[in-house]
């Protein structure tokens, strides 16, 4: 119990050629890759953010420069839906 024999494993790829097709099995399997490649990306990008952010804490006050605004792209290379993202400001609340 818990493994998965050759039989299971037929009849799941039987199924998934059903459900999707032939046609479009490629196109899904290309999609998938893309949004898996998306998500490493976007990982290792907060990792490096992640320990820059661990440096600067002990590094004194910083220059009070404005950031540079942020732009969210939806996939690695496209700018044609890349958008600039304006950030709250910040409130107080009394």
């Amino acid at each position: 119990m818990g493994q998965i024999g050759i039989w299971q494993l037929v009849i799941i790829i039987g199924l998934i050629v059903l459900i999707f097709g032939a046609k479009r099995l490629p196109d899904t399997a290309r999609a998938l890759g893309k949004s898996m490649r998306i998500l490493k990306s976007e990982t290792s990008q907060m990792k490096k953010e992640g320990e820059k952010d661990k440096g600067h804490e002990g590094s004194g006050p910083e220059s009070p420069a404005e950031p540079a605004p942020r732009t969210i792209q939806a996939a690695p290379g496209d700018v044609t839906s890349s958008r600039p993202v304006e950030e709250p400001g910040r409130t107080t609340q009394g």
